[in-house]
C-alpha cells in the first residue's frame, strides 16, 4: 500500500510537471502573447491604413489628372469650336519669309457727271482694277462686303451707262469655278439675289449673324487674292459703287506680307458662321504677323514704307490686332504739318444699343483732333460728304471745333462739305463715299464712318502706310498721291466751305443751292454742261492698259477696257508731284488766289472766304 502510494505520489508529481511544462502558461509569459499579438495587430492595422491612404491619394491624383485631362480637352474643343480655322498651312508663308517688295495702285471710281478742273492724278478705275485681280487669280478669291448689289433695275440703269459695270463683274465671278478659282465670299446675314447667284454657281458664302454678335453690321471691304494680291477702299459690291458713287481704294500686288494679315482677318469672319457668341480667346492661325508697334517693313514701288492692316470692333480682334481707333490715333500722332480727312460724316456720338438708342460722346477721334491743332499747331482740313442722310449735328461739331481756333496763332482747322448733285430722275447722286486720312507722314485707308457708333458696333478694315522722312517728299510715294487726290477733292467746286451763322442743309431739295454759282464762285464755274445729266461726260485722264501712261479716254467706255494685267506689276512711274496736279498753293491762306495748270488766276467763294479765315491765322512757315 505504502508503495503503491508511492508510486501515485511520484505518478502525480510527474502529472503536475507535465502540466506545468506543457498546459500551462505563466503570467508573464501570457501578457507577453497578448502583447506580441496586439502589436501584430497593430502593425497590420498600421499597414493596411498606410495602404488605404496610399491607395486614396492614388485615388485622388487619378481623380485630379482626369479632371485636367477632361479642362484640357474642353478647353481644346472650345479652342477649334469658336471659330473653325482653315485648315491649310498657309503656303508655308512666315514673317520671315513673305515678300516684301510690293506694288501698289490707287483705284478710284468718279461718276459720270464729276469734272474736275485738271485730274491728271495716276489711278487706274475701279472697275478695271478689281478685273485686273481676277485675271491675276489662280486658286482663292476672298471677298468681305457690307452689301450685295451688283445688278441694276433697268429703271436705274437707263439714267447711268456705268451701271452695266457690275454686272459684267458679276458674271466674272460666276465664272471663276470654271477655271478651278475657288470663291469664298464671307458677308452679313443679308438677302441678295447675286449670293444666291453666285451659290448656285458653287461659291461658298459664309454669313455671319453680327446682330447677335456685336449688335452692328459688316461695314468692311476688302478682297484677296491667292493670299498675294489684295484690294482695300470704300467700294462695295454695289453697281452704285461702279457707277454713280465716288469710291476709292487701294491694290497691292505681290506683298504676302499683308496680304496674309488681310487674309487672317478674312478667316475670323469665314470662322463666326453660325456662332452665336464671341469666343474669350481666339485660335494662334488669327493672329497678325504686324501692327501697329510691329509694323511691315516692305518697299511700295520701291520706296520704302512701313504698313500694317487694321480691324475693328475690338471684340473680334483677336491679340496683337491693332484696331482702327488705334491706327487713326498714331497716324494723327505723327503728323506734324497737316492732316486731311475725307469721310461721309464726322459725328463724335455713339448710339447705346443697351438704353434704348441713347447718345452718349464719343470722344476718342475728337480729342486727338483737339490736341493736334491746339497743342502741336497741326493744320486740319475736314472734307465731308454732303448727303441726304448727313445729321445736323455734324455742323455743330465742325464749328466746335473751328471755335478752338479763334484768336489763337497758327491754329487752322478747316471744314468742307462735298454736294451732291440732283440728277434728271431726281435721285441723289455723286456721293463723295471716300474714307481716308493723309498727313505730311502717313495715310490710313478703310472702310468705316467716323462716327462712334461705326467704331464700337460695326465690323471694319483698314491700311496704314507711312515713309520715313528720308523718303517723303523725294519721290511721289503713296502718300503724295492720296495728298494730291485730297487737294483736287478740296479745291473743286463740289467742295463747299460751312457758312458763317448758318448750317448747311444736306437734303434733296436744297442740294442744288451747295453747288457753286456764277455768283458765289466769282466767275462761270469751271465745270461741264452735262452736271445735271444733260451733256456728254468729258475727256478724263486714266491709266493705258500698261499701267505706266496716261491716255485721255470717256468713263463710259471703261467696261471696254481690256482686263490685261498691269505690266511688271507697278504703280505708274511720275517724274515730280508737280506733274500730277493742276493746283497749287502759293501761300497757306485760303485768301490767297490758287494756281491753275493754263495760269490762270480764279478767286475763291467771298463767302466762304470769311467762314474759311475767320477765328484763325495761318501758318506762314509751313511747308505743305
Amino acid at each position: 500500500m505504502e508503495q503503491r502510494r508511492s508510486r501515485c505520489s511520484s505518478g502525480g508529481h510527474e502529472l503536475r510537471g507535465q502540466t506545468l511544462g506543457f498546459g500551462f502558461q505563466p503570467p508573464a509569459a501570457a501578457a507577453s502573447s497578448i502583447i506580441t499579438a496586439v502589436q501584430q495587430q497593430d502593425y497590420s492595422a498600421s499597414v493596411w491604413l498606410r495602404r488605404r491612404e496610399k491607395l486614396e491619394h492614388s485615388q485622388q491624383k487619378c481623380i485630379v489628372i482626369f479632371a485636367l485631362v477632361c479642362c484640357f480637352a474642353v478647353l481644346v474643343a472650345l479652342i477649334f469650336s469658336a471659330v473653325d480655322i482653315w485648315g491649310e498651312d498657309e503656303d508655308g508663308i512666315t514673317e520671315e519669309n513673305c515678300s516684301r517688295n510690293c506694288s501698289i495702285v490707287l483705284v478710284e471710281n468718279i461718276p459720270e457727271d464729276i469734272s474736275f478742273l485738271d485730274d491728271s492724278t495716276p489711278r487706274l478705275p475701279l472697275s478695271v482694277g478689281l478685273n485686273n485681280l481676277l485675271d491675276k487669280a489662280e486658286r482663292v478669291v476672298e471677298i468681305v462686303s457690307p452689301q450685295w448689289f451688283l445688278n441694276s433695275s433697268g429703271y436705274e440703269s437707263s439714267f447711268q451707262p456705268g451701271a452695266r459695270q457690275g454686272g459684267a463683274l458679276l458674271s466674272r465671278l460666276k465664272g471663276l469655278k470654271a477655271k478651278g478659282i475657288q470663291l469664298k465670299i464671307s458677308s452679313g446675314d443679308i438677302n441678295s439675289t447675286e449670293l444666291d447667284a453666285l451659290t448656285d454657281h458653287y461659291a461658298e458664302v459664309h454669313k455671319v449673324n453680327t446682330a447677335a454678335l456685336i449688335k452692328g453690321n459688316i461695314s468692311s471691304s476688302f478682297w484677296v487674292v491667292d493670299r498675294k494680291h489684295f484690294y482695300i477702299g470704300s467700294a462695295s459690291m454695289d453697281w452704285r459703287s461702279l457707277a454713280t458713287r465716288k469710291e476709292l481704294g487701294v491694290l497691292v500686288y505681290n506683298c504676302t506680307c499683308l496680304a496674309l494679315d488681310l487674309h487672317r482677318v478674312f478667316s475670323l469672319y469665314w470662322g463666326l458662321q453660325y456662332k452665336d457668341f464671341i469666343p474669350n480667346f481666339w485660335s494662334k492661325r488669327l493672329f497678325p504677323y504686324f501692327n501697329r508697334d510691329k509694323p511691315a517693313n516692305v518697299a511700295f514701288n520701291s520706296a520704302e514704307a512701313e504698313a500694317y492692316i487694321s480691324s475693328s470692333p475690338d471684340v473680334l480682334n483677336p491679340k496683337d490686332r491693332s484696331s482702327d481707333l488705334e491706327a487713326i490715333s498714331g497716324v494723327i500722332q505723327q503728323a506734324r504739318h497737316f492732316i486731311y480727312i475725307s469721310v461721309i460724316d464726322y459725328l463724335p456720338l455713339v448710339k447705346s444699343k443697351a438704353l434704348s438708342g441713347a447718345w452718349r460722346y464719343w470722344s476718342r477721334i475728337d480729342d486727338l483732333i483737339r490736341e493736334a491743332l491746339i497743342l502741336r499747331k497741326v493744320r486740319v482740313r475736314l472734307l465731308i460728304s454732303c448727303w441726304e442722310k448727313t445729321d445736323p449735328l455734324i455742323f455743330n461739331f465742325v464749328w466746335s471745333l473751328k471755335s478752338l481756333c479763334m484768336e489763337q496763332a497758327n491754329c487752322s482747322l478747316e471744314a468742307k462739305f462735298f454736294s451732291l448733285r440732283q440728277q434728271r430722275d431726281g435721285s441723289l447722286s455723286g456721293m463723295n463715299h471716300n474714307t481716308f486720312m493723309v498727313t505730311d507722314r502717313a495715310i490710313y485707308l478703310g472702310n468705316l464712318n467716323w462716327t462712334g457708333s461705326e467704331f464700337t458696333y460695326n465690323t471694319g478694315a483698314g491700311l496704314v502706310i507711312s515713309h520715313p522722312e528720308n523718303v517723303t517728299g523725294q519721290s511721289y510715294t503713296v502718300v503724295e498721291q492720296l495728298r494730291t487726290i485730297f487737294e483736287r477733292d478740296w479745291f473743286s467746286p463740289y467742295a463747299r466751305p460751312l457758312q458763317t451763322n448758318q448750317n448747311s442743309v444736306c437734303s434733296t431739295h436744297q442740294v442744288a443751292k451747295l453747288v457753286p454759282d456764277k455768283a458765289s464762285h466769282g466767275g462761270p464755274v469751271p465745270v461741264r454742261a452735262g452736271l445735271f445729266g444733260t451733256g456728254s461726260a468729258p475727256l478724263r485722264k486714266a491709266l493705258n492698259n500698261d499701267g505706266l501712261t496716261l491716255k485721255p479716254h470717256r468713263d463710259d467706255r471703261l467696261i471696254k477696257i481690256s482686263h490685261q494685267n498691269i505690266a511688271n506689276e507697278q504703280a505708274p512711274i511720275v517724274d515730280s508731284p508737280k506733274e500730277m496736279t493742276g493746283i497749287q498753293m502759293t501761300h497757306l491762306d485760303d485768301r490767297q488766289t490758287q494756281k491753275i495748270d493754263n495760269n490762270r488766276d480764279v478767286s475763291l467763294d467771298p463767302t466762304g472766304q470769311s467762314a474759311e479765315s475767320s477765328g484763325f491765322r495761318e501758318v506762314s512757315n509751313i511747308s505743305l
